[in-house]
C-alpha cells in the first residue's frame, strides 16, 4: 500500500459571528475596568462612597496575587517553563493569573510565544513599530502595543503556538473556566466586605476596588511591558528587536520590566540578572523552590550573560 504523504492541515477561519464576539469581549476587557475607575473616583472625590481600609487593603492584595499569577505563573511558568511546579501550585498560579482578567490562559500563552518568535518584525501582535505591516512611530505606536492591539487583533496562534496546554488537562481545565476566575476575582472582594460590614454598600465597594479597580491597574501594570519595555529603556543586550530594560516597569510588573534580559534568555526564571535588578516575581519562585514546591529553575550561567552581551541571543534551554 502506498504512504500518504502529511498534507498541511488546513484551519477553518473563524466565522464572523465569532470574530464579532471576540472584538466585544476585548472591548469589555478594556473599558468596564476604566469605567470602573471612573466611577469610584468620582464617588470617593464626591464623598458619597469612599472606601475604607480593608477595601483599600483588599485591592493591593489581590494586585499583588493576580499580578504574580501573571507574571510567575502565566508567563515565566505556563508560557517559557522557566521551572516546574507541583500541581497544586500550578493551578493557583492558574487562577490567579485568569483573575487578572487578561484573557485565557490558551490565548495568552500562544499570543506572548507569537511575539517572541516574531518581535517587533511582521506579525508580532503587539510591536510599538508595526501593526501588522503597517509602520508605527510616537504616540501611535505606544497605543497600538499597549491595548489598541487587542481592539482589532485575530489570531489563530493558539492553534500552533499553545499545543502543550491542549494536553495538559489541568492547564486546559484553567483556560476553559477562565470566566469564572473573572468573576470570582469580582465578586469574592465584594462578599467579603459586604459580609464584614453587613452592607450592600460596602459589597458594592469592595466588588469596586477589589475587583474593577484591581483589573484595571494590574491591566495598565502588564501592558506597559509591551509598550514602554520596548520603547524606553537601556539595552544591555543586543538581541533582534527593541527589548528594554526598564526599572521603573520592572517596579510596577515584580520584576517583568527587565525585558531586554528577558528577550535575550527566554527560558529563564530569573529576569533581574544584575544584583540591584529587583525581580519579586523570581524571589517568589525561589521561595517555592526552597520548600520543594518548585524545581529545575532555568538560569543563565555567568559566562552565558557575559557572552550574550556580545551576541545578538542566548537561550538557556527549551
Amino acid at each position: 500500500m502506498k504512504a500518504v504523504r502529511d498534507q498541511p492541515v488546513w484551519v477553518e477561519p473563524k466565522a464572523p459571528s465569532s470574530l464579532q464576539i471576540e472584538g466585544r469581549i476585548a472591548k469589555a476587557t478594556i473599558f468596564v475596568p476604566a469605567i470602573g475607575v471612573a466611577v469610584a473616583v468620582a464617588a470617593a472625590i464626591s464623598g458619597f462612597a469612599r472606601p475604607t481600609l480593608l477595601e483599600l487593603i483588599m485591592t493591593a492584595a489581590l494586585c499583588l496575587v493576580t499580578q504574580l499569577g501573571v507574571t510567575v505563573g502565566f508567563h515565566r511558568l505556563f508560557t517559557h517553563h522557566s521551572f516546574e511546579a507541583a500541581r497544586g501550585i500550578r493551578l493557583a498560579l492558574g487562577i490567579a493569573g485568569s483573575m487578572s482578567a487578561q484573557g485565557p490562559l490558551l490565548f495568552w500563552v500562544s499570543e506572548h510565544r507569537e511575539h517572541h518568535q516574531k518581535s517587533d518584525s511582521t506579525g508580532d501582535p503587539h510591536s510599538p513599530y508595526l501593526d501588522g505591516e503597517a509602520p508605527l512611530t510616537g504616540l501611535r505606536g505606544f497605543w497600538h502595543a499597549h491595548v489598541g492591539w487587542m481592539l482589532d487583533h485575530a489570531s489563530s496562534a493558539w492553534q500552533t503556538s499553545a499545543r502543550d496546554i491542549f494536553s495538559d488537562g489541568l492547564s486546559l481545565r484553567i483556560s476553559r473556566l477562565y470566566p469564572l476566575w473573572v468573576a470570582a476575582g469580582v465578586l469574592l472582594p465584594g462578599l467579603i466586605a459586604g459580609v464584614w460590614y453587613r452592607s450592600w454598600k460596602h459589597a458594592a465597594l469592595g466588588a469596586l476596588w477589589g475587583g474593577l479597580v484591581r483589573i484595571f491597574l494590574v491591566h495598565h501594570a502588564t501592558w506597559s511591558v509591551n509598550s514602554i519595555g520596548h520603547m524606553i529603556g537601556r539595552r544591555t543586550f543586543a538581541t533582534p528587536d527593541q527589548s528594554r530594560n526598564n526599572g521603573f516597569v520592572a517596579l510596577i510588573t515584580y520584576g517583568e520590566g527587565w525585558h531586554n534580559n528577558h528577550h535575550a534568555f527566554p527560558s529563564s526564571a530569573r529576569h533581574g540578572l544584575e544584583r540591584w535588578q529587583w525581580d519579586v516575581s523570581y524571589a517568589l519562585i525561589r521561595l517555592l523552590a526552597a520548600i520543594g514546591l518548585a524545581r529545575n529553575l532555568k538560569l543563565p550561567s555567568p559566562g552565558q550573560i557575559a557572552g550574550g552581551k556580545r551576541s545578538r541571543r542566548v537561550d538557556v534551554g527549551s
